[in-house]
C-alpha cells in the first residue's frame, strides 16, 4: 500500500522543518479562500489550518479515483494543514502589505511581548475512502526588545519581513531583537515541530 504524506502550505520555512526532521513528503498548496467563524486566536488558526487541509485532501482523493479506474494502485494519505497568526493585545497582525504597514506593525511589537498561534490539522484518507481528522495548536509568547526607528528601518529595509505575519522571521536578522521565547521556538517558524512529529508517530 503507497502511503503519502502532503504538505498543504507553500511556506518554505514548513518545507525545511519538516525536511529536517527526515519526513518524507510533497507540497500541493491550498487555494482555499481563508474565511473563519472562530473568534479566539486557538480557534482561529485550527480553523484555517482545517480548511486548508480538507480542501487539498478533497482534490486529492479525487485525482485518486480517476487514477484508480486505469490502475489497481490504490494509496493511503496524509494531508497537513497549518496556518499561524501574531497577537499582539488582542490584535490579529497579518503580512505587512507594504513598508509603512511593516513599520506600524514592529513599531507595536518593539518593547512588548507578543504572542504567535500556529494551529495544526491532520487528515489521513485511507484507499477505502475513510477520513480521520485531527486538529491541535500551540501558543508561544515572544518578547522582543526595544528597538530605535531607525533600527526597524533599517530591518524592513532587508526585505525578509514582507512574507511573514507580524512582519518578522524569528530565524532571521530579527534574531537580534529577541529577548526571549516562552514556549516552541519552531512554533514562531510557522509549524510545532515536535508536537507534529509525536503526532505523526501515532498516526
Amino acid at each position: 500500500m503507497k502511503k503519502r504524506i502532503i504538505l498543504a502550505s507553500g511556506s518554505p520555512r514548513r518545507s525545511e522543518l519538516l525536511t529536517q526532521i527526515g519526513i518524507p513528503f510533497e507540497v500541493i498548496t491550498s487555494n482555499q479562500e481563508e474565511v473563519y467563524e472562530s473568534i479566539t486566536p486557538c480557534e482561529i488558526v485550527r480553523e484555517l489550518a482545517l480548511l486548508k487541509a480538507v480542501h487539498v485532501a478533497k482534490e486529492l482523493q479525487v485525482k485518486t479515483r480517476e487514477s484508480e479506474k486505469n490502475s489497481q494502485l490504490k494509496e493511503d494519505l496524509l494531508v497537513i494543514g497549518a496556518d499561524t497568526i501574531v497577537v499582539l493585545a488582542g490584535e490579529i497582525l497579518g503580512k505587512p502589505v507594504d513598508a509603512d504597514d511593516a513599520f506600524a506593525m514592529l513599531s507595536k511589537l518593539q518593547g512588548q511581548p507578543h504572542q504567535v498561534y500556529t494551529g495544526v490539522a491532520f487528515v489521513k484518507c485511507d484507499s477505502e475512502g475513510k477520513k480521520q481528522l485531527l486538529q491541535f495548536a500551540e501558543e508561544t509568547r515572544v518578547h522582543v526588545h526595544p528597538m530605535s526607528e531607525q533600527e526597524i528601518r533599517d530591518y524592513i529595509t532587508q526585505g525578509e519581513c514582507f512574507d511573514k505575519a507580524g512582519g518578522y522571521g524569528i530565524q532571521g536578522k530579527f534574531a537580534a531583537f529577541i529577548e526571549k521565547i516562552e514556549g516552541d521556538y519552531y512554533n514562531v517558524m510557522g509549524l510545532p515541530l515536535s508536537r507534529v512529529y509525536q503526532e505523526l508517530k501515532k498516526w
